[in-house]
Order: structure tokens, then sequence, then C-alpha cells
């Protein structure tokens, strides 16, 4: 970091207390690296919730594909969407039961759909989408 900027910060004894515990532990080594992470966290969110922004995430699928075309009804869903499906991977978790991730790149509010419309679908026994930040604007 080219241009470090020290700046004060008043807490209550308590808060602060508290504040110390939880960064030790998560490991921190001193208290600026645990508020950089908070704001980069903060700024990160302000990025999902601007829907033009673009973001990349990821979304886990839990599914039986022998559940009624299942697993082609979500093909083809991905397939709408692939200009921000960086990557995926499709684990057998038993016999019955898949495990799909999907790396997604693009603007907020198409990941969102994206992942909506696959969670949702029928058939779909959990779904989690999780979404990140490109890196492009953080320090």
């Amino acid at each position: 970091m080219s241009n470090l900027i020290r700046f004060g910060v008043s807490l209550d004894a308590g808060l602060l207390e508290k504040f110390d515990a939880l960064c030790g532990e998560r490991g921190y080594g001193n208290r600026s690296e645990a508020i950089r992470d908070l704001i980069r966290n903060s700024l990160v969110q302000r990025d999902w919730d601007d829907s033009g922004k673009e973001v990349a995430g990821s979304l886990s699928l839990v599914f039986d594909h022998h559940a009624g075309n299942l697993a082609q009804r979500l093909t083809c869903l991905q397939h709408d969407f692939h200009p921000y499906i960086i990557a995926s991977l499709h684990v057998h978790l038993d016999h019955d039961n898949c495990l799909e991730n999907l790396v997604l790149k693009g603007p907020a509010h198409i990941l969102r759909e994206l992942g909506q419309k696959l969670i949702s679908t029928k058939g779909v026994k959990h779904g989690s989408l999780t979404l990140a930040t490109t890196g492009r604007d953080l320090a």
C-alpha cells in the first residue's frame, strides 16, 4: 500500500475487547488487518446491491439426478446464461445425489436471476448463491 494513512477510532472499552477477541479467533495479527477486511466486505456488499456492477460468485446445487429430467433442465437453463458461467464442476455424492458448483461472473442482477432460476427449479434439494468481488476496485 503506497499511500498508507493512519487514523484514530474511538470505541467503547467493552466493544474493543470483543473486537480484539474476534481478531484473535480469526487469526488477525493486528486490528488494522481486521478493519481493512471489514471495510472491503462492506464495499463488496455495496457492489452486490448495485445491479449493474460486475461481480463474481459461486452457485452450489444439490439434486437427485434421477428426478424427472432435472439434470437436462438445469443444463438448459445454464445454456441460457452461458456468457456468465466461467466454469462448472459436477460431483456424484452418492448413487442418486449430485453436487454442481458453478463459477460465475457478470452483472449482479443477472447472477442473482440465474441463481434464483436454478435454485427454484423443481427437484433441486438445496442451492446457495454466494456473490463475491472481481477484486478490480479493491486495494
